[in-house]
């Protein structure tokens, strides 16, 4: 098909493309009026030209004449949708070939610049490769999971009857497996295939945990991985439980080496220069970390002295200190003194309590030591009970002797000072001055940590050999502190060395208030109901102690807990510092509060069942908002583990992360609401887990 006729050019018309004369001046008359109408055509005129333009210069017309005469006399157009739109394919496929040659040229030569550089960099380039693909897919898959929406989304199945009380990270027959012996069996190790992508469901015949302070004092049996034959043979210092009847256990104080744990203590306060236990605080101590610390009776004891106990000991399979601690009501996580340092900072603890703990401190030349000093503060107190201290029985055993000679000779090179020794009791007190280590004679004790060695906050590093905190701001004899409870808000000297005002921690707590009471009103069965009220001022409020062990999973400056500690809420809180963000917990463990270093795309080092409450705030854009290192729904996951039957999280985070975690939330079985925040782009997640049973076999 042909154009129609041109201007300038007359029908039936022949032109020479050999002579250059080949315009009359009517034809010129017409040439000036169509460059006029050229230049007020349109965009997509000129888009057609600009095209025409592209197409001669990429296929030039080799035929004698530049417009050939068609059958019916009139001139052809190159241009013309027959032939010219073939001529424009041809060239949109030069342009994409050539595109794809220059594609070809840049990734050979990305090519030879991997392959010269040096093994080691490969070796990271191709750790970033995994990762970004790791992202890719975790990022794809709670795309899909959320482009599925709630109805379609399969639910996830639950775990084997085995799995009742499994942690990720802890698995002692593969360490066995793997040649990994003395106490290294049970230490932490995530490795791929550590989790388990199915919901923990509880004992067939687990029961909701008593209120607090009832359930600190008895537990139910069935709660909890221990035998009869366990129970009845937990004899050392700090267990001293009985079993009142079948389904419960309950502790008390009875013990052959002390009337009761008031007098422990008490006698632990005299040895210190204090009359009882009630003045720990003003002798600058109130937070402990108490390793090995049987069943949580000697914390249980001082937490109505305003003391913060944290239970360390190993992972166990059944008879777990540490899963009877939390069931009690009180802080514990499981870690171990074996091989790597805790994941708390450098000048931690105001006192370190070890009572029948079974860590061989003579071992690995005092390197245990080593990491008791490291975590505590300035003037902080360690406590020892053992039957190696008794010098008496010692005599008559070389073995103990040894060990006791050791031990007491290492401390003193550390510039620790014996405060007293009384029957099976030690306590030291470890230096307020540093000159003390520059005073040592060469060659005497550890030697001070370098700057690169120096670590404030270890995350499961190896254990080191040198005295850390040294060089730290935060090297403050505990008796030059403010004391509780005044500490939880810090002088302004004190904030300082973090980086803060008292302004901004007053603004903070402030804003935190307003949350606790907010979500105290939210914590309510009538948020699920099937109209969507608000409690309001003529609903019952929960009760203060409806919740005992909380989770903040991102707890930034310690805001919640200081906020429910203010509302006088019977409660204590983990406060976990993740490990991709900003390290804010020097100052939380600095305003008297407990918490740790945590990975979450890494299991919590804690057994299944654990908290009343879980908190994120913030958390998800911290870990999911850029780009994620793990699936978000394997938290989810790892929150439904350790968290309680009628347990409740709250979330708060943007808009488009709360929608996504309410998909993740559906399949987990939760009931979920989401809430409004006024005068705010960010939206909560209230979550409650149901009561699922395991059918009895």
């Amino acid at each position: 098909m042909s154009r129609p006729l041109h201007r300038g050019v007359s029908v039936g018309g022949r032109l020479s493309v050999n002579g250059p004369d080949f315009w009359d001046d009517s034809q010129m008359k017409d040439k000036v009026e169509k460059e006029d109408l050229e230049r007020n055509r349109s965009p997509g005129d000129q888009t057609y030209l600009s095209t025409k333009f592209l197409c001669r210069v990429l296929f030039p017309d080799n035929s004698p004449s530049k417009h050939s005469l068609g059958e019916n006399g009139l001139i052809s157009d190159p241009f013309s949708p027959g032939a010219g739109r073939n001529r424009l394919k041809y060239a949109l496929l030069l342009i994409r070939l050539s595109l794809v040659f220059i594609i070809i040229l840049a990734l050979t030569g990305s090519f030879w610049w991997t392959i010269s550089i040096t093994s080691s960099s490969r070796g990271q380039i191709y750790h970033g490769y995994r990762k970004l693909q790791e992202q890719v897919v975790s990022d794809l898959r709670d795309i899909g999971q959320l482009s599925l929406g709630a109805a379609n989304v399969k639910d996830v199945e639950y775990c084997p009857p085995e799995s009742e009380n499994f942690i990720p990270c802890f698995n002692v027959s593969e360490n066995l497996d793997l040649g990994l012996s003395k106490g290294e069996e049970v230490d932490r190790y995530c490795g791929p295939g550590s989790r388990q992508n199915c919901l923990v469901l509880p004992p067939v015949n687990y029961k909701i945990p008593l209120r607090w302070p009832t359930g600190r004092d008895v537990i139910w049996h069935a709660n909890v991985n221990i035998t009869a034959q366990e129970v009845l043979s937990s004899g050392s210092l700090t267990k001293r439980l009985m079993m009142l009847e079948e389904e419960q256990i309950s502790f008390r104080s009875d013990s052959a080496m002390f009337d009761s744990i008031e007098d422990y203590s008490h006698q632990i306060a005299e040895m210190i220069g204090l009359r009882n236990e009630s003045n720990f605080v003003q002798a600058g101590v109130r937070t402990i970390l108490d390793i090995g610390c049987g069943y949580g009776s000697f914390g249980a004891h001082l937490f109505s002295s305003q003391l913060l106990t944290m239970c360390v000991a190993n992972y166990e399979a059944s008879g777990s200190q540490v899963q009877l601690t939390l069931e009690r009501g009180l802080p514990a996580m499981i870690g171990s003194f074996n091989s790597k340092q805790l994941p708390y900072p450098s000048l931690s603890f105001d006192m370190i309590h070890c009572a029948e703990c079974h860590v061989d401190w003579d071992q690995k030349d005092g390197i245990l030591l080593v990491e008791v000093d490291r975590l505590l503060r300035p003037g902080g107190y360690f406590v020892w009970t053992s039957t190696v201290t008794n010098t008496q029985r010692s005599v008559r055993n070389k073995v103990s002797l040894k060990k006791w000679n050791f031990v007491r000779n290492f401390a003193e090179s550390m510039c620790w000072e014996l405060s007293a020794q009384q029957d099976e009791t030690v306590v030291w007190k470890k230096t307020s001055l540093k000159k003390c280590y520059v005073a040592r004679r060469p060659g005497v004790g550890p030697s001070l940590c370098s700057k690169g060695q120096d670590i404030e906050s270890p995350y499961y590093r190896p254990l080191q050999a040198c005295i850390a905190g040294t060089q730290s701001r935060r090297w403050i004899p505990i008796a030059e502190r403010t004391k509780w409870p005044s500490r939880a808000k810090l002088n302004s000297s004190e904030l300082k060395i973090h980086g803060l005002s008292s302004e901004a921690l007053a603004e903070d707590s402030l804003n935190w208030n307003s949350a606790v009471n907010n979500y105290w009103s939210l914590l309510s069965p009538l948020i699920f109901s099937d109209h969507p009220k608000r409690p309001g001022d003529d609903d019952p409020s929960p009760p203060y102690n409806m919740l005992r062990n909380v989770l903040d999973m991102n707890a930034h400056f310690g805001g919640l807990n200081a906020a429910l500690l203010d509302a006088r809420k019977s409660v204590w809180v983990m406060n976990v510092i993740p490990t991709s963000g900003p390290n804010y917990l020097p100052l939380i463990l600095d305003r008297g509060f407990v918490g740790v270093l945590h990975d979450w795309c890494e299991a919590f080092p804690t057994y299944p069942r654990t908290y009343d409450l879980i908190h994120a705030n913030g958390l998800l854009s911290l870990e999911f908002g850029q780009h994620s290192r793990c699936p978000m729904f394997d938290l989810f996951i790892e929150m439904d583990r350790v968290l309680r039957p009628e347990g409740w999280v709250i979330i708060r985070d943007t808009v488009p992360l709360i929608e996504l975690a309410r998909a993740h939330a559906a399949r987990l079985k939760w009931d979920a609401r989401v809430v409004e925040v006024e005068s705010s782009d960010e939206k909560l997640l209230i979550c409650q887990k149901p009561f699922s049973r395991r059918q009895a076999s």
